[in-house]
């Protein structure tokens, strides 16, 4: 599994490069983008063919889901914690059906121990961050929890069989992707190594 987590900030030719991730075989694409409100989310979802919506997970304005046939959405931490003690409340105005439902976490402890059932989790930062610097990785292994767990920060196609070793089912990446001088060519070697 794979998931390409969009850069926080627009960048130039984004929405053709996404395109060109989407017909390489792109399945899970995570949008990330705190700083849009619900509008300019609409805008950004907009400007990709609609044969694409359902491979797109959206990390806030969870409501876009009833606008848009969308893959899933997924929780932040913080929003993990804030709203998933009650989530009978919080789904009851979406429309989840054979939707998808993801969190982040920061320390396995805290993914072993959570009750509520997410399709995946993701969990970082297990190699240091290549977008965000100063984040160390912490190489967490969780080969002993048996939950669909993708390993996050400092993904390169380079390191995918280290990620295997400590017991991930697949990798987030947003800095092997975006920040690198052939993407599309990254993603291809990525997905070679899954199959």
């Amino acid at each position: 599994m794979i998931i390409i987590i969009a850069p926080e900030d627009d960048l130039p030719k984004e929405i053709d490069l996404l395109k060109q991730l989407f017909e390489a075989g792109l399945e899970h694409f995570h949008l990330r983008k705190p700083h849009k409100n619900y509008k300019a989310h609409c805008e950004y979802l907009n400007q990709i063919d609609e044969q694409y919506h359902n491979k797109i997970v959206v990390h806030y304005h969870h409501e876009l889901i009833n606008e848009f046939k969308l893959k899933g959405i997924h929780f932040q931490e913080q929003n993990r914690i804030d709203h998933i003690d009650n989530p009978g409340q919080y789904f009851k105005g979406l429309d989840m059906f054979g939707k998808t439902i993801s969190s982040s976490f920061h320390k396995p402890k805290d993914l072993e121990g959570c009750y509520f059932e997410f399709d995946y989790h993701l969990l970082s930062p297990v190699f240091s961050s290549i977008s965000k610097k100063g984040e160390e990785g912490r190489g967490f292994d969780v080969s002993h929890i048996d939950k669909t767990i993708v390993g996050m920060g400092g993904v390169t196609a380079d390191n995918l069989k280290a990620f295997d070793t400590l017991g991930y089912k697949g990798v987030g990446v947003l800095g092997g992707i975006w920040l690198s001088d052939t993407p599309v060519e990254v993603f291809k070697l990525m997905i070679a190594h899954f199959k």
